[in-house]
């Protein structure tokens, strides 16, 4: 099942490239979260202490500042100004690599080749230089102190909150350099003198995507990671992006960016192998994501693929070559290259510490408002009666599906059953069973069949779901006693019920998350598979014989209490839904920086789902059931959630069946 989704998915995302159609300017801004008004930049802060200047630095024929600027309500962008001594040819954002420091970049701290010090070279050429400090990947500040830490980069940490509010890292630092063109803009309202964004690896994403978001931005740089994003999802996590390639690659982005000037060079790339390695005290990281420097081939077909864009292919081995700066300022020949400046390197710690806590505070703050943000969602579906909620909340039901969990066509093969006797018991039979859903797409799980049903009689059925890593048979096998399960399929069986356990693809550790990781960017997630499997075997099931089509019920517990609030509020074949051992306040279990039970200290990196904050948490998921019936199975010890967030959750659930006129514990026919 999860090798057939995995080639399903390796099938639609090489179909993606043929069937893209190119997305504007705002849907790429919504999907890299770039969505929230800046404040204005009057000017730039000076950044200094009594013992520490402003100015860090000088070289010849500009000096060097430490400098801060507005971004968003308590957010800035922090790093360094390149000051030249005459009025600047050209006004530059210079972004580093995530792991270079501006400093390094500027060439007042060692670790970069002088030869790539490209913001350095600029301001020996008369530009005005600003370097922000981008969210690095080491994994200091990644987790909970007191609690876990984790060996998440500080990138990946930050897109795991950000992602649930609809928001992003890259969206985020796209902001910073937005802010930086904002006083680029009120320093020379007449555009006379050019502006440009230039960046390498992590700053050459950053370079592409603003520049493709702001007119304002006349020539850009992009080095170190200009090409196919067909295999996006073997790249850090922190560069999934929802959706991207049903409409973006990279082409594309140039082609936002054409009529101007796009320079890219085909510097090598960060060698980036992975997330920092595991300790004892440190693990949770998504496993995989890597950087690694693609064939000049590669780079050269999609720039091919980007058509009539106005660009420069520059071939190069270090970022910020003269060639590439040569094309870039529109120049013949460059100044030479002087010494390094002279000055002071700061200790970049305690700045980036500052950065990283800042976003922390703001998608905090993002997380805070999302129930105002859900409401004004919910503000026109009509509670006035069971039937006008359902009629009206069509359209968040349509939105749910399609905008955060991702929609698949319908099943599109025919069924063919396959079936096998497993079991026969006194009360019941147990056959195994397996659907075709899409090509090469299967459903799978054990149906248990009472056999005391009189002829042309129809039974209810119980779809009864594991856990994550679960087999159908911990469930329904008459000869296991899991201690999770306690056999609860099989005594449904023996009660009479017609019983069915679906084997859900959420299991193979890393195998099955890599579905996320390959989905995301189709705008689908392994819940999308979940549902198609879920329509098809309530299709086969209503088919049945003895199975009555209107009294099929859905129970499932842990992984299965996600596919709960998820598979029955959208499928009207299920009459009710019972979420064991997972319901809780959702938002907070993906976002909380001071819980033990927050998934962003944990390895479930699949856990996040786009902006779900901003549209529905477990209690506006489970409304949707309304009024079929919904029920919480709560057990004290689970560690799933405090008792308290349950509770808090689920009276919300309680308050709106009793406000539909549905009272708590009622049931209907």
């Amino acid at each position: 099942m999860v090798d057939g989704i995995h080639a399903y998915l390796d099938r639609e995302t090489e179909a993606a490239l043929a069937n893209r159609r190119p997305g504007d300017r705002e849907r790429l801004r919504k999907i890299i979260g770039a969505v929230d008004p800046r404040l204005p930049v009057r000017a730039l802060d000076l950044v200094a202490t009594t013992a520490s200047p402003a100015e860090v630095g000088r070289g010849p024929g500009y000096k060097v500042f430490a400098v801060r600027w507005p971004v968003l309500e308590g957010v800035t962008a922090e790093g360094l100004l390149l000051e030249p001594d005459s009025p600047p040819a050209a006004r530059v954002v210079a972004l580093p690599d995530a792991d270079w420091s501006p400093e390094m970049l500027a060439g007042l701290a060692p670790g970069v080749d002088p030869a790539a010090q490209f913001a350095r070279r600029l301001a020996e050429n008369r530009c005005q230089v600003l370097i922000p400090t981008l969210i690095d990947r080491r994994d200091t500040w990644s987790g909970i102190p007191g609690i876990r830490m984790t060996n998440q980069p500080h990138r990946e940490f930050l897109y795991r909150m950000a992602f649930e509010v609809g928001r992003h890292l890259i969206g985020y630092e796209v902001q910073k350099v937005l802010a930086a063109v904002d006083w680029f803009a009120q320093q020379d309202p007449a555009r006379q003198t050019p502006v440009v964004v230039a960046g390498y690896g992590e700053g050459g994403l950053l370079a592409l995507y603003s520049a493709a978001l702001d007119y304002r931005i006349q020539r850009t740089l992009v080095s170190g990671y200009f090409q196919s994003r067909q295999n996006l999802w073997q790249e850090p996590i922190y560069r999934d992006v929802w959706g991207l390639l049903r409409e973006f690659g990279d082409a594309e982005l140039a082609r936002l960016i054409a009529p101007r000037l796009l320079v890219v060079e085909t510097s090598r790339f960060p060698n980036v192998s992975g997330p920092p390695a595991e300790t004892k005290d440190r693990r949770g990281a998504a496993p995989r994501g890597r950087l690694a420097t693609p064939p000049l081939g590669e780079v050269q077909e999609e720039v091919r693929r980007a058509g009539d864009a106005n660009i420069r292919l520059i071939p190069s081995d270090l970022p910020g070559s003269e060639p590439a700066l040569q094309a870039l300022l529109g120049r013949s020949k460059l100044a030479p290259a002087g010494p390094a400046p002279a000055g002071v390197a700061l200790d970049p710690a305690p700045r980036l510490k500052r950065q990283f806590d800042e976003l922390v505070a703001y998608t905090q703050r993002l997380v805070r408002g999302s129930p105002a943000r859900r409401a004004a969602f919910w503000s026109k579906a009509d509670a006035s009666s069971p039937e006008r909620w359902r009629q009206s909340t069509q359209y968040h039901r349509d939105y749910i599906w399609n905008e955060v969990i991702g929609r698949l066509p319908p099943p599109s093969v025919q069924p063919n059953p396959r079936t096998r006797l497993l079991y026969d018991q006194p009360k019941f039979r147990g056959w195994e069973v397996m659907l075709d859903v899409w090509p090469g797409v299967i459903a799978h799980g054990i149906l248990l069949v009472p056999k005391d049903i009189a002829a042309g009689e129809r039974r209810p059925v119980v779809v009864c779901q594991h856990g994550l890593e679960g087999r159908p048979g911990d469930l329904a096998d008459p000869g296991v006693d899991h201690r999770a399960y306690h056999r609860y399929a099989v005594r449904l069986a023996e009660e009479g019920f017609v019983v069915f356990a679906p084997q859900n693809p959420y299991i193979g550790e890393d195998r099955f998350r890599l579905i996320q990781r390959k989905a995301h960017p189709l705008k689908l997630a392994l819940f999308s598979f979940i549902l198609g499997q879920h329509q098809r075997l309530l299709e086969w099931l209503g088919s049945l014989s003895f199975v009555d089509p209107d009294r099929i019920g859905f129970y499932g517990l842990s992984y299965g209490g996600k596919t709960a609030v998820r598979v029955p509020p959208l499928l009207d074949g299920y009459a009710l839904s019972i979420c064991s051992a997972d319901f809780n306040e959702w938002v907070w279990k993906n976002t909380s920086v001071d819980a033990p039970y927050s998934y962003l200290i944990t390895r479930e990196y699949d856990m996040v789902e786009f902006d779900l904050a901003n549209v529905a948490n477990y209690a506006e998921l489970a409304g949707l059931m309304a009024p079929r019936p919904f029920m919480v199975e709560r057990g004290h010890d689970d560690g799933v959630a405090p008792d308290e967030w349950v509770a808090h959750e689920f009276a919300k659930v309680r308050r709106f069946y009793t406000q539909l006129g549905l009272p708590f514990g009622a049931t209907q026919k």
